[in-house]
């Protein structure tokens, strides 16, 4: 690992820069009354909630690869790809503000265009997907996966410590994945860098007396960065069913928007309204508690994690395929029993 020290310094610049960073944001917003305000019946908290956690997480994560990049000398191709991370990033984070400080937030026609803006920069600066051809249908295929895992953590950012404790073991799957062949550079030191920054957020956000959610400005921001870094590691190496790793990283967000969506489906509701039929909600519906429902999570993203390094490792395709029809059958017995749960609207 060529790069080993920087990994360390980028991984703690960002944990304790975010440390510093989110009891300022916590401030600002109070002092600009920006809070999450319990209005209705879908919110899970009583009381209103500072937001800006995410500017706190943006923050971090752009200076510490900002310090990174004045320490070395990256490849011509690195410097490219972050500087697409940079922007699409700074689009998301910018429609996240306006969402997070207009009460009412921004109509999902609004937030689909920003995010496609977002995934045209990352497309100009080269990360795409690139095993699928015509080559008009992997641009189309790439918009929807970084649009799908875009919002894929937003909306499954309805508990304290869910949306950003899975993309943490998310963001450090990657890094792991990636570190063997140091291939491309810009995807361990953004995901060493966005996990950093996300757990230096974290214990407010956990807190009683400091409590602060990341809003829509993070949980938006963290969804196109893990997007974007997702498609840049060769996971086909060993095998080609590697190639499928990703979905079994980011695999709790695009279950539960999935589940979510198969639900209001079922009920003849829209989709794009806030509900009740997540998973981690259902799951505390039947008596578990929110530090039980985090736990489960926790340990389900850290078993994906080795599951999705093993997949991209084994030598054999058809041992790759036995771990995905493994994780196939957990999900559907998982599903069947989720489904039963009635939620009270």
């Amino acid at each position: 690992m060529a790069y080993f020290t920087l990994y360390i310094l980028a991984f703690f610049l960002a944990f304790f820069s975010s440390f510093i960073f989110t009891p300022i944001a916590r401030k600002l917003a109070k002092k600009a009354n920006v809070y999450d305000y319990p209005h209705t019946n879908i919110k899970t908290h009583k009381e209103p909630v500072p937001y800006f956690g995410g500017l706190a997480i943006v923050a971090s994560f752009y200076l510490t690869m900002l310090v990174i990049r004045l320490s070395t000398d990256f490849p011509t191709g690195t410097l490219r790809s972050l500087r697409g991370i940079f922007a699409a990033g700074f689009f998301v984070f910018l429609l996240g503000i306006i969402d997070d400080i207009k009460h009412k937030g921004l109509h999902f026609s609004q937030k689909f265009a920003f995010q496609l803006i977002s995934s045209v920069v990352l497309i100009f600066y080269g990360i795409k997907i690139n095993f699928i051809s015509p080559d008009w249908f992997a641009v189309l295929v790439t918009v929807v996966w970084i649009v799908g895992i875009t919002n894929a953590f937003n909306i499954i950012d309805i508990m304290d410590g869910l949306s950003s404790g899975t993309a943490v073991i998310a963001a450090l799957a990657f890094f792991f994945v990636g570190i063997p062949a140091e291939e491309q550079i810009y995807v361990n030191f953004a995901a060493i860098g966005l996990a950093g920054a996300i757990l230096g957020f974290m214990p407010f956000n956990l807190s009683k007396k400091y409590k602060i959610f990341m809003g829509d400005a993070g949980s938006l921001f963290i969804g196109v960065v893990l997007s974007a870094i997702a498609l840049g590691t060769n996971y086909t190496q060993s095998n080609r069913l590697g190639v499928l790793a990703p979905i079994l990283i980011l695999a709790i967000p695009i279950y539960d928007t999935l589940f979510v969506m198969y639900v209001r489906y079922k009920k003849r509701l829209s989709p794009f309204l806030g509900s009740k039929d997540h998973f981690a909600l259902r799951l505390r519906a039947v008596g578990c508690s929110d530090k039980g429902i985090l736990l489960r999570v926790y340990l389900a993203g850290i078993i994906l994690l080795f599951g999705s390094f093993i997949v991209s490792k084994v030598e054999r395709e058809f041992e790759a395929a036995l771990i995905y029809f493994f994780f196939m059958v957990v999900i559907i017995l998982i599903s069947r029993y989720l489904y039963k749960i009635k939620i009270s609207l």
